[in-house]
């Protein structure tokens, strides 16, 4: 399985009037910093604060009456719970999500606010996609996956169609687009609709240093899972193994894959603050974070980068704020 562009103009559509067609900025301070014209798309600024509500919508919105009747069920440890939760209440539809007893508290609030049903699981001791399939097997409501799923790739995939209509409306081809890169659903429906549109622009994904499975998959030609023996305060991209229709798609549309440490994530999100005058959660900040510390060269040229999502918790926020005053 795999996705191609005319189906990410097939989920434009359906999201139209519905997805936020989030803004192309720019920042005199970004630009000189690096030296380079960079384009920031805030999916940040989305409904429920990430990008993950277009693939949500865009799968659930195609379900059949009887689908529709018997609900959905996902698994997620917050910005895909919020997304199928609130794309669930605008089409009438019952929502359940497993999600990690330790999620933070602004995306288990958010996703209850939106009138989901919440089933925590520990992390270290539960399997939540065991615990998916057996809510959809009793229930018949219909397993909606966070990233694997042609249907929510599409759907993620119109943020990178709007950047590059958006692009082109200003007369502007990237070198570059640089988007966060968790389970891969994101990256694989950006990188098809940019290859498409233009096979000259390079697509990098970027990772968190203890969660770089596919950058290691690259390195070895075949799709790795990992082990963590750290964490991240990149709750959004803690995913252990690439997809595996993910995969297929970004193995082959994705130039290479850039990872960054802690510090670095957390520098960015202040950056962002201070200079963007945007809030950014860790893993939404991953792309930023890989053009302040350099991880590639870009000056001199045009780069567009994703802000996938804004809900950290005001303690976390303030860590970061605290640990790099003068970002």
């Amino acid at each position: 399985m795999t996705v191609h562009l005319e189906d990410i103009k097939q989920a434009e559509r359906r999201l139209q009037g519905v997805a936020i067609k989030t803004p192309l900025l720019t920042s005199a301070p970004l630009n000189e910093r690096l030296n380079a014209k960079v384009f920031i798309k805030p999916e940040c600024l989305q409904h429920i604060g990430a990008f993950k509500f277009r693939g949500a919508y865009n799968r659930l919105c195609q379900l059949s009456v009887e689908q529709k009747a018997k609900g959905a069920v996902a698994f997620s440890s917050g910005n895909h719970a919020q997304g199928i939760a609130y794309a669930a209440k605008l089409l009438g539809i019952s929502a359940t999500i497993v999600m990690p007893s330790d999620a933070p508290a602004v995306k288990k609030e958010g996703t209850e606010r939106l009138g989901a049903t919440i089933r925590l699981y520990d992390r270290a001791t539960e399997s939540r996609e065991d615990i998916g399939a057996d809510i959809a097997a009793a229930s018949g409501a219909v397993l909606v996956p966070a990233f694997d799923d042609v249907d929510v790739i599409a759907g993620q995939g119109s943020c990178g169609l709007e950047i590059m209509q958006q692009l082109l409306e200003q007369g502007c081809v990237p070198d570059a687009v640089l988007s966060p890169c968790g389970g891969g659903g994101l990256l694989a429906g950006l990188s098809t609709a940019i290859k498409e549109s233009n096979s000259a622009v390079k697509v990098y994904g970027v990772e968190p240093e203890n969660y770089d499975d596919h950058s290691l998959s690259k390195a070895a030609g075949r799709r790795i899972k990992i082990d963590p023996q750290q964490g991240t305060s990149c709750d959004a991209l803690m995913a252990a193994q690439p997809g595996e229709i993910t995969w297929g798609i970004n193995s082959k549309t994705v130039d290479d894959f850039l990872v960054v440490n802690e510090e670095e994530i957390a520098h960015a999100v202040s950056f962002a603050f201070r200079y963007l005058k945007l809030v950014v959660e860790p893993g939404g900040a991953v792309a930023l974070a890989a053009l302040l510390h350099n991880k590639l060269d870009i000056s001199g040229g045009t780069a567009a980068i994703v802000l996938s999502g804004g809900n950290i918790d005001s303690e976390s926020f303030a860590t970061c704020l605290r640990q790099y005053p003068a970002p």
